[in-house]
């Protein structure tokens, strides 16, 4: 009824709201065209086979039987060592024309009759397509078109890195969506709470709660859609910005661009932004339904039923679920809690549960953490934040939002990083590692990988030298999952023995042998003397025997076999363990292996050779790089948001106080002293949000914490104190220069 009148008038109150609907509209819009782009990649021609018309390709998966449901289905997964095209193959195929292999992966080459082409991974034939399905059955897979682009050397890196930006675009979305609805919530609320006089009078001149609720949507529907319409083209100005960033940051392939004519991005965005607007002042609306004409004449300076029973119910609900999630996943599931998708949504629940019981914790939050300012300025600071609940409440909760999401994310990711580098390094005794390098299809052509042997020889009688190659072997789990495990393939088993140190719980390492295995406790059949069927890395099916049963841990703990068992992988680590007795000079052991690897004695193609130290520095597993930068893209987000929510909310208050103010300048307060008493009004509430955030960080930290200790993976707490206090810094930064802008034009 009155909302062109009310715009025009109450624009600076909405202007909060309007700016964080325009930039989650604006990241929405540039999130969804990046999902587009990933969605529907560019058409690029195969570059390995680009000259011819067919391709033939060795099988790269293993398909098996498993239950679904009342009948069964196959399901297959990629094959850790994919096969070669045999040389009775390439005969044949010769027969209908001209052959190209390259035989490693590199650049194309026409081979000629005679040349030997066996052990390569594909092959382009110039024949017509029938004809070389017709001789190729179901011996190899035949590739035409786009589909030439599987045995690109890129294309499983692109496939890869597609995910990768899947992944972030995805948690970035998901949480910009989140802290909008918040922020827009927060501010339609409190500005629904400065409006209670308003309102009151509204109603006291026959205004029906119904019509008053139809003016704040009304507001909100009008704020969403211009805000919205904002967005959709601050999101088209920013996707090729994204695109370029995550191209340059290395998470997106070079090709990857925003694609031309798409459309849905846009409509996603837009809608979602009207309804956050909406949603968010949905229940604001219906408390504005709520006030009675008795407000116009009781205009109370201390708030009271600030937190309805609904809101409390809410809170306590969330906050049960969130803990009880907790609980629950770490007596059942803990691993499931050291998972990327869990430790980034969880936090979510508490922070939610947290912020809408805001109003009942912000009150003895504050009185703590202003018990200690001095003087009567600090004690006009502490009751005056304590008293005014909602605006303490308005300010901490986006503050809130920011600490807990840094702490959480980046604590959880770097905790469980922590964990992952430290069982890599209890895990061996070696004193240097010698690495080569693989073929670019997983190492079948020969010279790849490491000769042990050789590192043997360049080491001395003395050393104990172990080699391993890198495998993987696939198992069904319950009958209806099949599930892959990395592994490692050894070649000596005392050696490696002697040499490592695994997490052993059950059996002894040194039983291995080909007709064995050592498994986790993550397998579903995991006690020493049971049997397992297995598929090895190539595809091959065997009965093994379990001898020896590892803890869980993070998830790094695969499993081992005998290198009969690795399914064609090559040795690509051969670690070096270095006598403890009299006269042994470590240092002289070093410099023989790199002398052998400079001088090409024979240790194998791309030999690296280094400490332990440094070899584990080099691999120590950590937070992926789109990970991270997908986690600074959220606290980035959530930040500005913060920062939207705090100057806002601190504007609208401080001008709401003018007949407050001027009361303390009467009783004799200087304008120094009632500056110095608003802004530490301020900064009391933005500390109180920083303690809650610390809360519910330590909860979430807890949580992870305590999946190590019972998976016993090494544990050691990581809290990104720097990220958190230039956040805490930024909100105390907004608010002061907030307050003083407002205290400034009195």
């Amino acid at each position: 009824m009155l909302t062109p009148a009310s715009l025009r008038t109450r624009w600076a109150a909405l202007l909060g709201a309007f700016v964080a609907v325009a930039l989650g509209v604006g990241v929405m819009t540039a999130m969804g065209l990046g999902l587009a782009a990933s969605l529907d990649p560019p058409a690029r021609a195969p570059e390995r086979f680009g000259s011819s018309p067919v391709v033939v390709a060795g099988p790269d998966s293993l398909t098996v039987e498993v239950r679904r449901g009342p009948g069964t289905t196959r399901v297959s997964k990629k094959l850790a060592h994919p096969h070669p095209v045999d040389k009775r193959l390439l005969a044949e195929l010769r027969k209908l024309g001209p052959v190209t292999t390259d035989g490693a992966g590199g650049a194309a080459a026409r081979d000629t009759v005679g040349v030997d082409a066996a052990g390569v991974d594909a092959v382009g034939v110039d024949a017509a397509v029938g004809d070389v399905r017709a001789v190729v059955g179901d011996r190899a897979r035949v590739l035409t078109g786009d589909a030439r682009r599987q045995v690109d050397p890129a294309y499983e890196r692109d496939a890869e890195a597609l995910v990768a930006v899947n992944s972030l675009l995805g948690t970035a979305g998901g949480v910009t969506t989140f802290v909008s609805v918040f922020v827009t919530a927060s501010t339609f609320a409190f500005v629904v709470a400065l409006r209670r006089r308003e309102f009151g009078l509204l109603r006291m001149a026959g205004a029906t709660p119904g019509q008053v609720r139809r003016q704040v949507l009304g507001e909100a529907l009008a704020v969403g859609v211009a805000g919205s319409s904002a967005g959709c083209a601050l999101g088209a100005w920013g996707a090729p910005v994204l695109v370029r960033e995550l191209v340059d940051g290395g998470v997106a392939p070079s090709w990857f661009a925003v694609p031309d004519a798409v459309m849905w991005p846009y409509h996603v965005a837009f809608w979602t932004g009207v309804s956050v607007a909406f949603a968010g002042a949905w229940v604001a609306a219906r408390r504005a339904g709520r006030i009675g004409p008795v407000e116009a004449l009781r205009e109370a300076s201390v708030d009271t039923g600030v937190l309805p029973l609904s809101r409390r119910v809410i809170g306590c609900v969330l906050l049960a679920g969130g803990l009880g999630l907790l609980a629950w996943k770490l007596g059942t599931d803990p691993a499931e809690l050291l998972k990327r998708k869990t430790y980034t949504t969880q936090p979510m629940v508490l922070i939610t549960a947290v912020a809408a019981l805001a109003p009942l914790l912000v009150r003895p939050v504050v009185r703590l953490v202003g018990a200690g300012l001095p003087g009567a300025a600090g004690l006009l600071i502490r009751e005056n934040a304590a008293t005014s609940v909602r605006r303490s409440a308005a300010v901490a909760a986006p503050v809130l939002v920011t600490v807990a999401l840094a702490g959480s994310l980046l604590g959880s990711a770097g905790t469980v990083a922590g964990a992952k580098g430290a069982e890599a390094q209890a895990r061996t005794r070696a004193d240097f590692v010698v690495t080569g390098e693989v073929g670019a299809r997983g190492g079948a052509e020969s010279g790849a990988g490491v000769r042990a042997e050789a590192v043997g020889r360049a080491a001395g009688s003395g050393a104990t030298v172990a080699g391993s190659a890198s495998t993987a072997v696939y198992v069904v789990e319950e009958g209806t999952a099949l599930v892959r495990s990395d592994a490692r393939a050894v070649t000596d088993v005392a050696a490696f023995a002697a040499v490592s140190r695994l997490p052993v719980v059950a059996g002894d390492v040194r039983d291995l042998d080909d007709r064995s295995i050592v498994v986790n406790e993550e397998w579903e059949r995991h006690e020493v003397g049971q049997t397992v069927r297995v598929w090895l890395g190539d595809g091959r099916p065997v009965r093994l025997r379990i001898v020896a049963v590892l803890a869980e841990g993070t998830g790094d703990n695969g499993a081992y076999v005998t290198a009969a068992n690795a399914g064609g992988a090559v040795v690509d680590r051969v670690e070096v363990r270095v006598g403890s007795g009299r006269g042994v000079d470590r240092a002289g052991v070093g410099a023989a292996l790199g002398r052998a690897a400079g001088a090409g004695a024979g240790l194998g193609a791309g030999v690296t050779v280094r400490s332990a130290e440094e070899w584990l520095s080099a691999n120590r597993p950590g937070t992926k790089a789109h990970t991270r930068l997908g986690f600074l893209v959220v606290l980035g987000i959530a930040l500005v948001y913060t920062g939207i929510s705090l100057a806002g909310t601190l504007v609208m208050a401080t001008s709401a106080r003018g007949a407050e103010l001027r009361s303390l300048r009467l009783a004799g307060a200087t304008r120094g002293q009632v500056r110095v008493v608003v802004m530490g009004e301020a900064l009391v509430a933005v500390v109180a949000g920083v303690v809650l955030g610390v809360a519910v960080t330590a909860l979430n930290l807890a949580g992870v914490v305590g999946a190590l200790g019972v998976l016993a993976a090494p544990v050691g707490v990581v809290v990104p104190w720097g990220v958190v206090g230039g956040c805490v810094g930024a909100c105390g930064v907004v608010a002061v220069v907030a307050v003083g802008g407002v205290l400034g034009r009195r």
